[in-house]
């Protein structure tokens, strides 16, 4: 399965396209941790978090881990594990996993910057839930709940998502 995603919000899996939510940089080549681009390119689909005391096991033949209260993302670049999942507390720059406010209670880790991981390029690329209104991300790709768990159900090891830059 590739999931395609095209600005200024869409993605596309099978026939059905899903509004999504995108970087506030917008899609592009990212010049650097923080940026908020969502990155161009295609990534294969790694693993699908989930918050068990939120939603019962995401219907995908994705690998899937539950997501802990002391589970992190790291994203300092100078850090020996940047953009990789941590534990906390965790002294270098990072993002919990673990959230309040419910954007992380499924999040598919796309594999972005990863092999070989780049200081600096990037971390913490993720497919997500969306906040509210389709708020802008830091550089993830965000869809509602829903359309999410639906999306989940169609991928598996082989599937890839395509970020495809806008024309000029």
């Amino acid at each position: 399965m590739i999931l395609t995603v095209r600005a200024p919000g869409e993605l596309t899996c099978g026939a059905t396209v899903y509004r999504c939510a995108l970087g506030r940089g917008g899609i592009g080549i990212k010049s650097g941790e923080g940026d908020g681009i969502t990155p161009v390119g295609r990534f294969p689909l790694r693993t699908v978090f989930f918050r068990l005391d939120r939603l019962t096991m995401p219907k995908t033949s994705l690998e899937t881990s539950v997501i802990q209260p002391r589970d992190g993302w790291c994203d300092d670049p100078a850090h020996q594990q940047y953009n990789k999942r941590v534990q906390l507390p965790f002294r270098a720059s990072h993002e919990e996993l673990w959230r309040r406010d419910g954007l992380y209670d499924v999040v598919v880790e796309i594999g972005y910057n990863d092999d070989p991981v780049i200081a600096g390029k990037g971390s913490a690329i993720f497919m997500h839930v969306a906040h509210g209104e389709y708020e802008p991300t830091e550089g993830c790709v965000a869809l509602k709940r829903g359309d999410l768990l639906e999306v989940l159900k169609g991928c598996g090891p082989e599937s890839q998502i395509e970020i495809i830059q806008p024309d000029p």
